[in-house]
């Protein structure tokens, strides 16, 4: 186990709270929430004089501590109290998540998910947890349907509540795109992409007449998860098999992606790696494909002074979402109740909307997208574009995907076959057929 640990707080005293430049703080890629306990077994609540402690397992930085919403609860609540245990990478949290759920202890009262694996915790695993369909108080009617959907089992148990979504744009540089002859209004540039294609176009223009020293855009592997995550049926079949080779979704991504690559449009970057983080600081590409609301933040901290009025946001070709976690509460947990209303607050329309506004986390309610601290939200770093106007409109648009257990799996071995491409030289048969062997192999598992 790495990086974890564990804070406590109570609210006799309160902790500052960390504000945000602009409304997005930095959240990176896979990161988001969860964690959990070495030295208990699920008994770790009241004490008989109705006081309780109530434990929550997040990965990363999840927000709610730093947005002061653990300290918000224990004020209207002053018999509960809020520990949180973090690890630091969801790859060492689900893991032992998995483990304690199948051995039905060492549990904590809320556990974070990550999108990545709710089609896991709401399939075989589903009976691990509670139904908020079971509560009164519990109200899941906000979230947007396709989010609620995510953590619905098939027999219809309700076993997560969404803290956040990423719907997505394309980020792009002003001066870049000006250098170019091209439009630099966000409305638009919004226009010039009407559908991947057009924007793949933009992209030839870009590289005819714009600086030399710069890439159209980042990665293929970003142009790749830009276009695929806007299809209901990506990897998996609406029955639960996997069928990546011969989905709409994947066949017109990787063209896509392939064609950015030999056209010469990208930098050959690997997403959240030192080398793309340095990119952005060198400003070597003028464009993100794939540009979630949380990555703002991410933007904004690589780029610095040096991208500081350079950055905007456009509507993308085809919304799509990327990112996004849920809490759920155990069944083997000794303060269910407790834990329940904890979990139904946290992620109430008006704990989401303040998440957005101090942490970037965009919202997954539905009712959260008209409050103001959402609908008029701007971004100082990136020209003052109105954010909250732009990520509401992309997250009315996206579809209901089909998430399976091994979506994650199957991404990340198509993402690294466009690396090879892009890197090594090898030939778009040659780079898929070496994702398929991978697959194959990783699959079987």
């Amino acid at each position: 186990m790495r990086d974890r640990a564990r804070t406590s707080y109570r609210p006799s005293r309160r902790s500052t709270r960390m504000f945000a430049i602009g409304v997005a703080a930095t959240l990176a890629t896979g990161l988001l929430a969860g964690c959990s306990s070495d030295d208990d077994d699920g008994d770790n609540g009241g004490n008989g004089d109705g006081e309780v402690t109530l434990r929550i397992g997040v990965f990363g930085q999840f927000g709610f501590e730093e947005a002061g919403l653990y300290e918000e609860y224990m004020a209207l609540n002053e018999h509960v109290t809020i520990e949180q245990d973090s690890i630091a990478e969801n790859g060492d949290y689900i893991t032992q998540l998995r483990t304690r759920l199948a051995q039905n202890s060492g549990l904590l009262d809320i556990q974070a998910i990550e999108v990545g694996n709710i089609a896991e915790m709401a399939g075989d695993l589903n009976g691990r947890w509670v139904d908020f369909n079971e509560y009164e108080d519990v109200d899941t009617g906000h979230f947007l349907p396709w989010k609620l959907d995510q953590a619905t089992s098939e027999d219809g148990r309700v076993i997560g509540l969404g803290t956040d979504i990423g719907p997505t744009g394309i980020c792009y540089r002003t001066d870049y795109f000006e250098e170019a002859g091209l439009p630099t209004d966000r409305d638009e540039v919004s226009a010039l992409f009407t559908d991947w294609d057009a924007y793949l176009a933009v992209g030839e223009e870009f590289a005819a007449n714009g600086p030399a020293d710069v890439a159209y855009l980042d990665s293929a592997g970003g142009m790749f998860n830009a276009v695929v995550s806007g299809y209901e049926e990506r990897y998996y079949s609406a029955d639960g098999e996997i069928n990546y080779q011969e989905t709409e979704a994947v066949q017109t991504a990787w063209d896509l992606s392939v064609q950015a690559a030999e056209a010469g449009l990208t930098d050959q970057q690997q997403q959240f790696q030192d080398e793309w983080n340095s990119a952005f600081a060198n400003g070597a590409f003028a464009t993100v494909a794939s540009c979630p609301a949380w990555m703002l933040g991410y933007i904004q901290e690589h780029a610095g002074e040096n991208g500081l009025g350079n950055w905007d946001v456009a509507q993308s070709p085809g919304p799509s979402n990327w990112g996004g976690s849920f809490i759920g509460v155990p069944e083997a947990g000794s303060n269910k109740e407790e834990a329940v209303k904890l979990a139904a607050w946290l992620t109430a329309p008006e704990q989401q909307a303040k998440l957005f506004a101090e942490r970037g986390s965009f919202p997954s309610s539905a009712e959260a997208h008209q409050l103001p601290e959402v609908l008029e939200a701007t971004h100082e770093y990136f020209q003052d574009a109105p954010i909250g106007e732009i990520f509401t409109q992309a997250a009315a648009e996206i579809p209901t995907t089909i998430i399976g257990p091994s979506d994650q799996i199957i991404q990340e071995n198509i993402t690294n076959g466009l690396v090879a491409l892009e890197q090594q030289g090898l030939s778009p048969d040659d780079a898929w057929s070496s994702v398929v062997s991978q697959l194959d192999n990783a699959l079987a598992e």
